[in-house]
């Protein structure tokens, strides 16, 4: 029996949606600037990836049984992880009193990661805040304190994987490089926002925005602390697991690419994933993916395949599942549109 956090007494009672997805994604704090420069980003990135390609020797994907069992260790790899970061927001939710079934963050975090592969402007994170907030009747302010939470876990790790990838000088990596000076600044500006967080939480001229901000931030304020040491060793975990990931693709494709190679070619991708992209981080992501690749010596051919791949197993399977989820589970996108009139929980 999946483990449930019983609602709060009188906590609102599960509210039917609104008229349509779009109004949801309509309340996205991004603006339509930042998603139009994503999207031109993504096909300035993605022209050149495809011109870069169509200069390069004709890539060749694993065709031997041994090989191909690695991609389906791969595909094993990044199914531990996704789980693994479903029993992350899980106990995310319960250690702030966000009511909610187990099943439901394990099922959720995989269609919010499908919907970010297919929606604008992480859509998927809303997707899944609205989803929840309507089955559970959380409101979706503290169930998007909990996406936060885990968004500045997943900074975090990724930064201090590169830093410390960067002092071993793998892959010729040093602290100096623009990619390591950029991880070591989001430390930095995180450490001073808990630092001011902190602060403005003993002034009382303070107190009444706090107040108003309280519920999206308290949940990470609480990884201020063991309990948040813990999170953070559990999302790095994630991330290197990711990393193992890459070198089992590099291994179908017999590339001379170590376990902790392997994890810088993630890191760097992720930290190139963060500039504004179209869904799937189209471009972005294959563009570190190169970018790390040349400082490996791998180059033409392989590199193209190695991209492919790469993107193929950790985007096409959870696309597929949480799309699948969103239908046979969650009723689709017409239950969104279900009804034409709903009122916040919040």
């Amino acid at each position: 029996m999946p483990e449930e956090t019983p609602s709060p007494p009188g906590a609102p009672a599960p509210t039917p949606p609104s008229g349509a997805l779009m109004r949801l994604l309509a309340s996205r704090p991004l603006s339509l600037a930042r998603r139009r420069l994503g999207v031109l980003i993504s096909l300035v990135a993605l022209a050149g990836f495809v011109l870069w390609a169509s200069r390069q020797d004709a890539p060749t994907f694993p065709s031997d049984p041994e090989d191909i069992a690695l991609l389906g260790a791969a595909l094993v790899a990044y199914a531990i992880a996704t789980l693994v970061r479903g029993w992350r927001w899980h106990r995310i939710m319960r250690h702030n009193g966000v009511p909610h079934t187990r099943g439901d963050a394990f099922a959720l975090c995989v269609v919010g990661y499908a919907g970010n592969n297919v929606l604008p402007a992480r859509g998927g994170e809303w997707l899944r805040i609205f989803l929840l907030s309507q089955r559970s009747g959380a409101r979706k302010r503290d169930v998007l304190g909990s996406v936060l939470a885990e968004r500045i876990l997943d900074a975090v790790a990724l930064a201090l994987l590169l830093v410390l990838l960067s002092l071993g000088h793998v892959a010729g990596a040093s602290p100096g490089d623009s990619q390591a000076l950029v991880a070591a600044g989001l430390l930095v500006a995180a450490a001073l926002a808990a630092a001011i967080a902190l602060s403005l939480r003993r002034r009382r001229q303070f107190a009444r925005v706090l107040e108003l901000i309280r519920p999206v931030v308290v949940a990470s304020r609480r990884l201020l602390g063991l309990w948040g040491a813990g999170m953070l060793a559990v999302t790095t975990a994630v991330w290197l697991i990711e990393g193992v990931i890459f070198w089992l693709v590099g291994q179908s494709l017999d590339l001379d690419i170590t376990v902790v190679e392997g994890v810088f070619l993630l890191v760097l991708s992720g930290m190139f994933a963060l500039i504004p992209a179209a869904p799937g981080y189209v471009g972005t992501f294959d563009a570190g993916v190169l970018v790390g690749l040349r400082r490996l010596g791998i180059d033409g051919g392989p590199a193209v395949a190695f991209a492919l791949l790469v993107r193929f197993v950790l985007y096409v399977p959870i696309t597929v599942v949480g799309l699948a989820l969103l239908v046979f589970r969650y009723g689709g996108l017409g239950m969104l549109r279900s009804r034409s009139t709903w009122r916040d929980a919040d």
